[in-house]
C-alpha cells in the first residue's frame, strides 16, 4: 500500500489564500495545518483540504525543506540545517512563495 496521507493537527488563524505575503527567509514558516503530505517516490503531494488543491513537489530537498519549516525559527536557519548552500537558495525562495501564495505555507505564529 502507499503512504497515506499524513494531516498536521495543529490550528492557525484562517489566511486568505493569495492575501499577498511575501514570504521573507528571516523569518518563521510553516506548513499550513490543512496541507497533507503524501511522500512519493518523486517527491510528495501536498493537498489542501479547504481549498482542495493539490501541489506536486518534485524536488526531494524542497519536501525536506516545507516538511522542516516548524522545526527552525526562520526559512533561513532551516537552509542551513539542511546544508542548501547559498547559491541555490533563491530557488528555494521563490518555490516557497507559491507554496505560500496558494496558502500551503504560513506564517509561523509569533510567541512574543
Amino acid at each position: 500500500m502507499r503512504g497515506l496521507l499524513t494531516l498536521a493537527t495543529t490550528t492557525h488563524p484562517a489566511v486568505d489564500p493569495g492575501s499577498g505575503l511575501v514570504l521573507d527567509p528571516g523569518t518563521a514558516w510553516i506548513l499550513n495545518p490543512r496541507v497533507a503530505v503524501r511522500p512519493e517516490p518523486f517527491g510528495a503531494l501536498l493537498y489542501h483540504f479547504g481549498t482542495r488543491r493539490l501541489s506536486f513537489l518534485k524536488d526531494t530537498r524542497l519536501v525536506d525543506l516545507v516538511t522542516a519549516l516548524a522545526d527552525f525559527p526562520s526559512v533561513d536557519a532551516t537552509f542551513t540545517a539542511l546544508g542548501i548552500d547559498e547559491a541555490a537558495r533563491p530557488g528555494y525562495v521563490s518555490a516557497l512563495q507559491r507554496l505560500a501564495d496558494t496558502d500551503m505555507l504560513l506564517p509561523a505564529p509569533r510567541h512574543d
